[in-house]
């Protein structure tokens, strides 16, 4: 059995029943536009005079923003939001870990506050530091940046320390990995104390790793070469598919949208790309750089796309889970956010009815991003290492 031989590279998924359809309604809006806590009379405010003569100020109710909602959520942060109590949020902060010029900086990101400009804002050891979109930057350096250069300021290296952060999709993808690790070594165990049929946990994940096997590493990879890839593909098909159901309970310490973060798909589609060209044999460069059957003229032409074809193929696995898992919260917070925008009781059970729905069709296609991620990467395996017959 393949689990028993090396159970530290496989990892399992815990299918966890979801008892709640509406997934995100405390999720937080930008904090950006809750800048001031203590409200002064002011524009978005009224004032009028109680029997002792005195001014008293009433804050006007804000607009719901349904964009700043699903930003909000789809987004990465530096700490889970939990509720709200008597109109302060409850947070879990997470710690944030920088590289800076005085060197490593680690602290809460509770510590962060607003300033007077509306920015959340620090000073570590005399060290400012400013949080923009959850981007960090040097606080001096901040100010001088254009408008553009801040909305994509993942790039604006110059401006920013090194962050080593644990936000909240690091720690969904942390914490999904140790669960993981933790339930495959438990089943691994198993087997060594049962040899016979497989009970419990052990007889769920069997036939969930028979079917990676037979119906998508060996129909892709042939029988000769697919155990040598079993490891990475039963780690990928569980590992998106745990963090994919992950992104759909709407409790801490879940709730994270890893999977529907683009840079969390561009590393998982490097990798393949990495094992896939690793794994390439003559046939397959010899494809790509002498294509069979093209005359040599065309040659100039045929490379280029054949490069290019390479290319394609881990940014399609790319876009593609990070698409559909981003498309999947945004229409359930957008239903959710109906009742809201319409402010009429009878909107809720319509679109309560839909959200579970969705979420229920979220579930499957949690495992069917997770089959076809693993499916298409031993595919592009399969291609690398296929030999062809010369007679």
């Amino acid at each position: 059995m393949i689990i028993s031989n090396k159970p530290v590279q496989y990892l399992l998924v815990t299918l966890l029943a979801l008892t709640s359809s509406i997934n995100f309604a405390s999720t937080p809006v930008d904090s950006a536009s809750a800048a001031h806590e203590n409200v002064e009379l002011a524009e978005g405010s009224h004032a009028e005079t109680n029997g002792h003569g005195e001014t008293v100020a009433h804050k006007v109710e804000e607009e719901f923003n349904a964009s700043e909602l699903i930003n909000s959520h789809i987004g990465d942060a530096h700490d889970f939001h939990i509720a709200d109590w008597d109109g302060h949020p409850i947070s879990f902060s997470l710690p944030v870990i920088l590289w800076t010029a005085n060197g490593l900086e680690i602290f809460s990101s509770a510590k962060f506050h607003h300033d007077n400009s509306g920015e959340h804002v620090v000073d570590i050891n005399g060290q400012k530091f400013v949080r923009y979109k959850e981007i960090i930057f040097y606080a001096d350096k901040f100010e001088g940046l254009s408008q553009e250069v801040k909305d994509n300021g993942a790039f604006a290296f110059d401006a920013r320390p090194l962050d080593f952060s644990i936000t909240k999709n690091v720690f969904s993808m942390l914490m999904s990995a140790i669960i993981l690790f933790l339930v495959f070594f438990a089943v691994a165990r198993s087997y060594k104390k049962n040899d016979k049929a497989p009970t419990g946990l052990a007889g769920f994940l069997e036939p969930l790793v028979t079917f990676v096997r037979d119906e998508i590493a060996i129909p892709n990879i042939g029988t000769k070469k697919y155990a040598k890839y079993m490891p990475y593909l039963l780690t990928i098909f569980f590992f998106i598919w745990i963090n994919n159901l992950i992104g759909l309970i709407p409790f801490f310490p879940f709730s994270s949208n890893l999977t529907g973060n683009i840079y969390f798909t561009f590393v998982m589609a490097f990798i393949t790309f990495v094992v896939t060209t690793l794994s390439g044999n003559k046939n397959y460069w010899g494809h790509i750089f002498n294509t069979p059957g093209v005359p040599v003229w065309l040659a100039p032409i045929m490379i280029p796309v054949e490069i290019i074809g390479m290319l394609t193929k881990p940014f399609a696995l790319m876009i593609r889970l990070f698409a559909n898992i981003t498309a999947g919260h945004i229409i359930i917070l957008s239903l959710v956010s109906l009742i809201f925008i319409f402010k009429s009781v009878a909107i809720g059970p319509v679109s309560g009815a839909f959200v579970l729905f969705m979420s229920v069709l979220e579930m499957l296609v949690a495992a069917l991003q997770a089959y076809v991620f693993t499916l298409l990467s031993a595919l592009f395996i399969g291609q690398a290492v296929e030999e062809h017959d010369h007679h």
